[in-house]
């Protein structure tokens, strides 16, 4: 039980350290609302998902405390965080699997979700009350808190738990576009038909997976959102705390649409430097003066692609998409183009490709020769499909 004088302190605290701050932008994060949601967590024993990135802002936009933090010093009952991929505090590298763990700050268990499994278990959700879940995605279906929404959606649904989003917003809502995912190449890079840049937030995205039923055998999971503040699908964020190791700048952030599908290729895009997702090269490349050695980067990559080697490229740091990119849509010139550069050699591909694209179709237009304009087209009656389904489901204005 709060004491009187614990209110009161708390309040106090709350209006001096996390008062009602707005970004420049004058938008406002669910996490930063906590007049909407402390009440809803009172007298609960509480499971938050959460990263390095769930912080509250603070003053001038700079980031504040992470909502864990604020949670369990402001006396609620914490009793487990959920992790995605990444870990809680650290900053596991891709797709490095993360082990459960004593948050030494707090003491509370971290329950990876990143690990042996990606789905809390019954026994994980034992005496919780109210899962809060407060991740930055970045608007690409290929991010992997979108899969880990759905899990933690479908296991909130099983055990009857209601699930909280805070929501905040997607750095690249403000369009859609890109080949709409076919089922039999879900996977952890993408579970639902949805096009790779969707544009929704992620509250936005977990009533679309409610409402169309995404969840295994139809579960609907008991959810509740707290809505950002002045917020339009028009409205240019940028996130406070990187989203992910690789994701540092927002150049980076808005080129990932692009470049993660050389992921998925025999291209760096730059791990193992100081700037991933902002480059891209390759050992055998013969245009351009641009040039980079990936190494070993603890937290970031280790033995990355073309460890050691120089590769030459392109550097969209300065100037991206050198006038081919308008940052409203994918750019699949610098794909095309790396792809002949390599001698339009089908082996350019690796499996891992069909799987970021969500079907085999975008490879096979590469090496058949399509241009990036009448791929584009094949895109567009999937897109104006996932419009009619996206717009059942916004919570905000486009």
């Amino acid at each position: 039980m709060f004491s009187l004088l614990r209110v009161v302190l708390i309040s106090f605290l709350l209006s001096v350290v996390f008062p009602s701050v707005k970004l420049k932008s004058q938008v406002l994060t669910g996490a930063n609302q906590t007049g909407k949601y402390f009440p809803l967590l009172k007298g609960k024993n509480i499971a938050v998902v959460a990263n390095r990135a769930s912080v509250l802002m603070g003053t001038e936009g700079i980031p504040g405390v992470n909502l864990v933090d604020t949670l369990y010093w402001t006396g609620f009952s914490v009793k487990k965080v959920f992790s995605p991929e990444h870990g809680f505090r650290g900053n596991a590298e891709a797709g490095e699997l993360v082990s459960n763990e004593i948050d030494t700050a707090t003491g509370i268990p971290v329950i990876s979700l990143y690990g042996k499994r990606k789905k809390p278990n019954p026994a994980d959700l034992q005496n919780i009350d109210l899962v809060v879940f407060d991740l930055q995605d970045v608007g690409a279906r290929f991010f992997t808190y979108l899969s880990t929404l759905t899990y933690i959606m479908e296991a909130c649904a099983e055990q009857h738990i209601p699930l909280l989003i805070l929501d905040r917003p997607n750095p690249n809502g403000f369009y859609i576009d890109g080949p709409v995912l076919q089922n039999k190449y879900a996977s952890f890079v993408g579970l639902h038909p949805v096009p790779v840049v969707y544009g929704m937030t992620i509250g936005e995205y977990a009533q679309m997976v409610n409402g169309e039923k995404w969840l295994t055998n139809g579960v609907r999971c008991i959810l509740q959102i707290i809505p950002l503040a002045a917020y339009t699908h028009r409205t240019r964020f940028k996130t406070m705390v990187n989203p992910s190791p690789n994701l540092t700048t927002m150049n980076a952030i808005l080129l990932y649409p692009s470049l993660c599908f050389f992921e998925g290729t025999r291209v760096s895009v730059g791990r193992g430097t100081s700037h991933p997702f902002e480059v891209f090269g390759h050992p055998d490349f013969h245009t351009g003066s641009y040039s980079f050695v990936p190494g070993s980067i603890p937290g970031m990559s280790l033995h990355p692609p073309y460890e050691g080697q120089k590769c030459f490229g392109t550097n969209l740091q300065v100037k991206p998409g050198m006038d081919t990119w308008n940052g409203s849509r994918i750019n699949l010139l610098w794909l095309i183009s790396a792809f002949k550069e390599l001698g339009s050699d089908p082996g350019f591909f690796t499996p891992y490709f069909d799987q970021l694209a969500g079907t085999d179709q975008l490879r096979r237009q590469i090496i058949e020769g399509m241009s990036a304009d009448e791929i584009r087209k094949s895109w567009e009656p999937g897109i104006e499909k996932f419009k009619k389904i996206r717009e059942k489901y916004l919570l905000y204005p486009e």
